[in-house]
Order: structure tokens, then C-alpha cells, then sequence
């Protein structure tokens, strides 16, 4: 059988010179040549035409700004001869145009990690706009879809990537890329690597590619300890007297406390959430608007009482009329102190939520009943409460102790004969 003949193939880097910079440096720039056919393109950078090395394609010396350079020369030209040998392993054959076209990442239109993330966050700021999902979780995907192009174009050199392209050594240099060039803590860097993961998935999905390139990267969120009230600390906010404007955000965080909602979900609340459900309880029937997980709450006699309080209050289907979050938060711990409350944590208005989780954790409530109240995507978020409170342990020790009577009585009789004897 008749071997495919390899092209000819060249690269070569050259100045600028003709458009030179107010600064006086000009532009690198890159000609790829194969079988006689050249096409040419930028590299990004700049230099100082009297330090270049016309006869090599590199800056000359030793310098600390010639070595950087140099270096991002040979990290161009060695993603360049990949693209060749794949290009030519795959498809038989390689022009100058198409090598240049898969190098820059253009013209390969939806196969590419910026494009789908774009496309994901265009809808998902559709879904923003009708308040079905949270602004600050746009917020996150837009400060990933940042951060993730700027490290394509300073990893890479270039503008996009296709999924094919993607490698475990990817994910691993984003990691770095946060921790590093962004200064991101641990834990921001599993919030921030965790879109990325799901570009992915979405591109399993889609048909883009076959196999996650980034299965065997793990990361998990260092756990930490969250603030929460003791029902004790809930009793005393619940039954100080405090001024007229404090009242309505002590209602709302009381609320919470026993619903685990958030300020946001409290926010949306409205009528028609409040169903009785199969067992002829009011429940609340509605999905996080951070995630759209489903979180229903049966309503206990306090969260009632507080609904019924403000009926008729708003003149739209909302259940209550709520301030902003930051007076939420300012009014809450003014609240607290009248009240003598000083947990460990600083509180705010989410504290509540934490309580909730804590609180009833502590009282028996399963943790996967727990899980489904709070709209947690996994059991494992939700384990976090059970770590956090020494009550729950107190209290689980008390239902087994009673089994251990008669080994405890055998043990003192043991003793008591020892001593007699």
C-alpha cells in the first residue's frame, strides 16, 4: 500500500517592522510554510528590533525579558508541530491555512471549550433575567469564562481551544493558573474549576468528544465551620423586644431558622408556593433559585404564624416584603446584641440557613431528609451539618446508652469483687 508523501513544512518567525509601536518595539510574527504555500500570523508579542536574531527567528542575549520571549517562541512552535503531526495522522494531509486555522482555534465554530461556555452562559443569563436562577451564580460563570480565556491565550497563545485539543495536563495548569497568577484560595479554586469540568460534561453530552480528559483531576472544598445559632441562641432573638424597623428582619431570619431558606428564596416566595400537601400539613413547595433544585419545607407552627403575620402586606403574590440583603444583615446583628447572642462566627442573615441545617440535625431529622428541605444537589453538602454540631453527638450517645446497661453493671461487679477480694 502506497504511503501518504509528508508535506514540506516550515516555520518561521520575523518582525514587523513596518508598523512599529509608539514604544518603538514591533511585532513578532509567525509564517507557516508548507509545500511552498505560506500564511502568516501574530504571536502576541513584541520586541526590540535591535536585539533580534535575524538569521535564528529569536531574541538575542540572555536577559531575563530575551529568555521569557524565547521561551514563549518555542512553546509556539512546539504547539504548532503537534497540530502538524495530528493534522497529518488524521486527515492525510496539511496546508498552511488549515494548520494555522486549528493553531489560532478559529473556524472550528462549536467544538470549542470558550464556545459552548459562552452559548452556556447566554442561556443561562436568559434564565437570570426571568428570575428562575440566581444573579450571582451568572456572576460566577462569567468570572470563570474570564479567567479560563485569559489562560488560554497566556498558556497557549491563542484565542480557544477545541475539546479534542483538551488534556489532564489542562485542568492541572488552570488549577495552577488560579492559585498563582489570581491569588484564588482552595476553596475558590474548586468553586472556579468546577464550571470548567461541566464545559465538559456538556461536551460529552453534545457528541464533542467521547472520554472526559479531566477524569482523573480531583479537588474537593476544604471544609469549614459554618456559623450557626444553638435553639437557645434562636429563643432569645425570637422573644427580645426590639424597636419597630428591627422587627420584620427579625421575623424573616426566625423564618429561616425553621424553614432553611435563603434570603434569596425568601425573597421569591410567594402564595402559591404554600400548598397542603398528602399528609394535610402546609407545605412550602418551591425550587432554590440558586440552583433550581426543589426544596420542600414542611411548616412548623413558628414559620406559620409569621406567614400569617404579613398577609395582605404586599399587594402582589409575594409572602413578604423584603429589605436588602446588606439590611438584612446590619439589622440581624443589631438584633443579636440587644439580645445578648454572641456566636463564635459573625452573623448575618444566611446564619439562619446554617442554623436550620444544625438545628434540626441536632433535634433527629435524618440527614437525607435534611438534604431534600435544604435543595442540596448531594448528601455530601449537607454531611457538612452533621460534623459542625457537639449537641448531635451528646444527643446520639443518649439513644444508645441504655443498651450498654448490663455490660456496665457486669463491669462494676467485677470491680466490687476485686475489692472484696
Amino acid at each position: 500500500m502506497e504511503k501518504t508523501k509528508k508535506s514540506t513544512f516550515k516555520l518561521l518567525f520575523y518582525l514587523k517592522k513596518n508598523e512599529p509601536k509608539k514604544n518603538g518595539t514591533v511585532a513578532i510574527m509567525g509564517r507557516i510554510t508548507v509545500d511552498g504555500k505560506p500564511t502568516s500570523f501574530s504571536t502576541k508579542l513584541e520586541i526590540d528590533p535591535k536585539i533580534w536574531d535575524l538569521k535564528h527567528g529569536r531574541v538575542l542575549g540572555k536577559s531575563t525579558q530575551a529568555l521569557a520571549i524565547n521561551l514563549k517562541l518555542d512553546k509556539i512552535r512546539l504547539r504548532i508541530d503537534q497540530h502538524y503531526d495530528e493534522m497529518f495522522k488524521d486527515e492525510g494531509f496539511v496546508t498552511a491555512q488549515k494548520l494555522k486555522i486549528s493553531f489560532l482555534g478559529i473556524g472550528v465554530m462549536a467544538d470549542t471549550i470558550l464556545t459552548v461556555f459562552a452559548d452556556h452562559n447566554g442561556d443561562f443569563k436568559k434564565m437570570v433575567d426571568k428570575e428562575q436562577r440566581s444573579a450571582s451564580t451568572y456572576a460566577k460563570y462569567d468570572i470563570v469564562y474570564r479567567h479560563l480565556a485569559e489562560f488560554i491565550q497566556l498558556r497557549y497563545y491563542r484565542p480557544d481551544m477545541a475539546f479534542r485539543e483538551l488534556t489532564p495536563d489542562f485542568i492541572r495548569e488552570f488549577d495552577f493558573f488560579l492559585r498563582v497568577d489570581k491569588e484564588c484560595t482552595h476553596n475558590t479554586v474548586w468553586v472556579y474549576t468546577m464550571p470548567v469540568i461541566r464545559m465538559v460534561e456538556l461536551a460529552i453530552k453534545k457528541g464533542l468528544i467521547r472520554k472526559n480528559p479531566f477524569e482523573d483531576y480531583e479537588i474537593t472544598m476544604n471544609e469549614k465551620d459554618r456559623g450557626y445559632l444553638l435553639k437557645e441562641d434562636v429563643e432569645k432573638i425570637m422573644v427580645h423586644k426590639v424597636d419597630a424597623r428591627f422587627d420584620l428582619v427579625r421575623d424573616l431570619f426566625v423564618f429561616s431558622c425553621f424553614t432553611g431558606l435563603s434570603y434569596a428564596d425568601i425573597k421569591k416566595l410567594k402564595r402559591s408556593n404554600i400548598q397542603s400537601f398528602f399528609d394535610g400539613h402546609q407545605w412550602i413547595i418551591s425550587r432554590r433559585k440558586k440552583s433550581d433544585i426543589a426544596s420542600n419545607v414542611r411548616l412548623l407552627e413558628i414559620p406559620k404564624r409569621i406567614i400569617n403575620k404579613y398577609v395582605g402586606v404586599m399587594r402582589n403574590e409575594l409572602v413578604f416584603p423584603i429589605p436588602s440583603n446588606a439590611t438584612c444583615n446590619t439589622h440581624i446583628r443589631k438584633v443579636a446584641g440587644q439580645a445578648e447572642v454572641f456566636p463564635e462566627h459573625k452573623i448575618g442573615f444566611h446564619t439562619a440557613r446554617h442554623t436550620f441545617g444544625t438545628m434540626f440535625l441536632t433535634e433527629g431529622v435524618p440527614l437525607e431528609s435534611l438534604s431534600k428541605m435544604m435543595g442540596h444537589k448531594n448528601i455530601s453538602t449537607t454531611q457538612i451539618y452533621a460534623k459542625i454540631t457537639s449537641q448531635k453527638i451528646s444527643k446520639d450517645m443518649d439513644l444508645v446508652s441504655d443498651k450498654f446497661q448490663s455490660m456496665e453493671r457486669a463491669f462494676l461487679a467485677t470491680k466490687e469483687e476485686l475489692v472484696v477480694g
